[in-house]
């Protein structure tokens, strides 16, 4: 491979997806190794939308050959970047970084000027902390170190929580009662995911929190979409009034490898929590991964929410991997 100097950049829409495929083949092998997650439906569904040239990024070529990536999606006013990779093949790994670093520039040039953006997000999951930290904050982005934590099984071991055969008898506290997720709980779940994040750090990573619109798109792509991983219906588990007609606590999960669960999302509502619930639909989830042949779990959490950190530890999380989110908003003049 050249130098990165002399590479060319070119808008990832003039690409079909057999020019980006060996590269996707690549960064899905790094995910299994790196983070134990089967990212070729991801891989899958990203190669659909270059092939429908539906994805804003560009590509880099080395004599002609596409050796990385990066892409973005908009919502409304608002872009989220989705990824950024480049080849390790031929190269050691700081040619590959630096070939990144130019991607991310151009990109970030590119939203900068669009003059109805007013919000961009990032989460480079797979990266880790600080490896692209310099163009996100020339780019007056801000920055919030996650942790990737993992709950390994031992082959011995069982989950201190009874599975009950009627888990809509399994009370908990406000009258609720525990029991797994149900489609009906779709429509339910957004009040509960607004109301548990107004004031919390992620919200600010993430507004999808911050309105049921928002929450709702949120839900869409964990449960109805294979970007996180496989929807884990007997996995999810949520404390529910005891009418059914209100959500108190949330737990969302996807298998991301055969045996690889992965908790999307927990959240609590302010009243009710510490008083165990985060807690309680952890374990739960354990259990019924456990139950499966699962061999781990995992999750994400900001490094700045100290008191999920704290209970996740306490449960027996280690972190795996630390990787960045970055945020940028137009200030107007």
């Amino acid at each position: 491979m050249t130098s990165a100097l002399e590479l060319e950049f070119l808008d990832l829409r003039h690409f079909s997806a057999q020019h980006l495929r060996p590269l996707l083949e690549e960064e899905s092998a790094l995910w299994s190794q790196r983070l134990h997650w089967d990212y070729r439906s991801s891989a899958s569904l990203v190669l659909q939308y270059i092939e429908s040239h539906l994805l804003s990024g560009y590509a880099a070529l080395d004599q002609g050959r596409v050796c990385g990536y990066i892409f973005c999606v908009y919502e409304t006013n608002k872009a989220v970047i989705g990824d950024v990779f480049a080849s390790r093949q031929g190269v050691d790994e700081t040619a590959a970084v630096a070939i990144e670093l130019q991607l991310i520039d151009r990109l970030l040039e590119t939203l900068q000027h669009s003059p109805d953006l007013t919000r961009v997000e990032a989460q480079l999951l797979l990266h880790p902390h600080g490896l692209h930290r310099e163009p996100f904050e020339r780019a007056g982005f801000q920055l919030y170190p996650r942790l990737f934590m993992e709950l390994e099984f031992k082959p011995s071991q069982t989950i201190e929580t009874t599975l009950p055969a009627r888990v809509e008898e399994f009370a908990g506290p406000g009258g609720g009662h525990y029991r797994r997720w149900k489609n009906s709980d779709f429509d339910l779940s957004p009040q509960l995911i607004t109301a548990a994040y107004s004031g919390h750090i992620d919200s600010e990573i993430n507004d999808q929190y911050l309105s049921l619109g928002g929450a709702q798109r949120f839900l869409h792509n964990v449960v109805r979409f294979p970007g996180c991983g496989i929807f884990e219906e007997q996995a999810s588990w949520v404390l529910a009034s005891p009418n059914n007609d209100r959500l108190f606590g949330l737990l969302l999960c996807s298998r991301v490898s055969a045996g690889v669960g992965h908790v999307t999302q927990v959240c609590v509502l302010p009243e009710f929590q510490r008083q165990g619930v985060g807690e309680k639909l952890l374990e739960l989830c354990a259990g019924s991964l456990l139950a499966t042949g699962c061999t781990s779990v995992t999750l994400t959490v900001t490094e700045r929410n100290t008191g999920a950190v704290n209970l996740y530890r306490r449960l027996g999380y280690h972190v795996q991997h630390r990787f960045d989110a970055m945020l940028w908003e137009k200030r107007w003049h």
